[in-house]
């Protein structure tokens, strides 16, 4: 039995979804962050449990043939890249297994894998930043969270995010130390600024800023610096206060005042000029997002008279860039936000067969279910949790031909499919699109098709 600060040798042969190298000591199970499949290490375990063991590297005896240096100087203390220290093919290599073990081992399906589709920008390639904001040393700071913790690593210019970032960052933390601005204390609840949240058009360069605070009527004085970067900056055309009061995980409040400039900024989406506030749901990688959608049009077989039922569809972008392929198109999201803008980018974009309506997708589709309204094809993309059961019953109950998943979350994916299985449709075929280069994540499209 392996015991704690025990060494071993081990070699790694697998890797988790989240990142961790797997090898085998004494026939258990050891788990080492920050490896790469053929990694010979001598391992010390820091964790015993009944039928695994945690493990950290004290030495690479002989690397694995897909090692690289990561190229960046907080990786081994941020929780965000998982995959810098191999190389780009042998991440989509093990991107695909993950994507693949989930449908297989959770969902129990037999279906299609296209190959993936891997990106072809693996950095810079983030249009959206929220960056949590900490005091260390008397001095406001901010970066990203260490892994498994809310200990914040200290860093500006992030390898996935555009460089003019970390240049606006700077003359944030400027001003706001100069200032005598307060951090937010999680332990407390006090402070004013909680996150600094940086949105940007991949094509348009438009950019926003957003501080999320804990009090609107205080941040107040932040509204000569906003005036300041708009001036500064030409590509900043908002910036805006986001207040969230709540002791709570989740980033961003209800309630949003615009300082300066706009209360939007605007991208192109799939040929669509489209509308984006700070509460609206916007693919995070735009060019690997127009590819995703391509894939979810060509899964859907669309020949220009369909009812296309488009859930959980944020700003529209989904269902808009597929307008000119179908006869009528109806959205729906929680957020009334999203909402808003989805109806303002059909406007903008002279499309006149859409509809949106407000609501979560569960009651959502049970109106439209009761309204009568039969889709040919249903595209959902949910958040990372997935779809609820009564959802995934309404889905089938209306009976289209074709329901496309489209999931950033395999595991789930492979859940709700195996559910609407048993409602009678078909998996046909998967394929994975990497939006998220040298992280975990992945995206995935799965076509079903209604059994006869």
């Amino acid at each position: 039995m392996l015991k704690k600060n025990e060494t071993v040798l081990i070699e790694i042969t697998g890797i988790t979804n989240e990142g961790n190298g797997v090898g085998r000591a004494e026939g258990i199970a050891v788990f080492v962050p920050m490896t790469a499949v053929g990694d010979v290490i001598e391992c010390r375990i820091v964790k015993v449990a009944k039928s695994y063991c945690y493990g950290i590297t004290e030495k690479l005896v002989t690397p694995s043939p897909y090692r690289c240096e990561p190229g960046c100087e907080v990786y081994s203390k941020c929780g965000g890249c998982a995959f810098r220290n191999f190389d780009y093919a042998e991440e989509l290599r093990i991107k695909q297994e993950m994507v693949e073990a989930s449908f297989e081992r959770i969902g129990r399906l037999t279906l299609e894998y296209e190959p993936i589709l891997g990106a072809e920008q693996t950095g810079r390639y983030r249009n959206k930043a929220q960056y949590p904001v900490a005091e260390l040393n008397g001095k406001v700071i901010c970066g990203f969270y260490s892994r498994r913790s809310h200990r914040v690593i200290e860093h500006r210019d992030c390898a996935l995010q555009p460089e003019i970032f970390a240049k606006i960052l700077s003359d944030c933390l400027e001003f706001i130390n100069n200032a005598g601005l307060t951090a937010y204390n999680e332990l407390d609840g006090k402070g004013l600024i909680r996150h600094i949240y940086l949105r940007r058009g991949e094509h348009s360069h438009e950019i926003m800023l957003c501080f999320v605070v804990t009090s609107i009527k205080e941040a107040q004085v932040l509204k000569p610096f906003a005036d300041s970067m708009i001036s500064k900056y030409p590509d900043i055309k908002s910036v805006v206060l986001n207040e969230n009061r709540e002791k709570t995980n989740a980033i961003l409040g209800k309630r949003l005042v615009t300082l300066a400039g706009s209360d939007v900024i605007t991208d192109t989406m799939c040929g669509n000029r489209i509308e984006i506030s700070p509460l609206s749901f916007y693919q995070v990688n735009t060019v690997q997002a127009e590819r995703l959608y391509s894939i979810a049009a060509e899964y859907a077989g669309l020949n220009g008279s369909e009812l296309l039922l488009d859930l959980y569809c944020g700003a529209g972008t989904i269902g808009l860039s597929m307008a000119t392929r179908v006869g009528r198109i109806i959205g729906a999201e929680i957020v009334p936000e999203a909402i808003e803008n989805a109806r303002r980018n059909a406007e903008a974009n002279g499309i006149k067969n859409a509809e949106f309506i407000c609501g979560d997708a569960c009651k959502a589709a049970r109106f439209l279910f009761e309204r009568g309204e039969r889709p040919d094809v249903i595209i959902a993309d949910p958040a990372r949790k997935g779809c609820t059961g009564d959802t995934l019953e309404y889905m089938a109950a209306m009976a289209p031909e074709r329901i496309v998943m489209i999931s950033c979350n395999h595991a789930t994916a492979a859940r709700d499919c195996a559910i609407l299985a048993e409602l009678g449709y078909k998996p046909e075929k998967c394929r994975a699109v990497d939006l998220f280069p040298r992280s975990t994540h992945v995206e995935c499209v799965v076509l079903m098709s209604r059994n006869k």
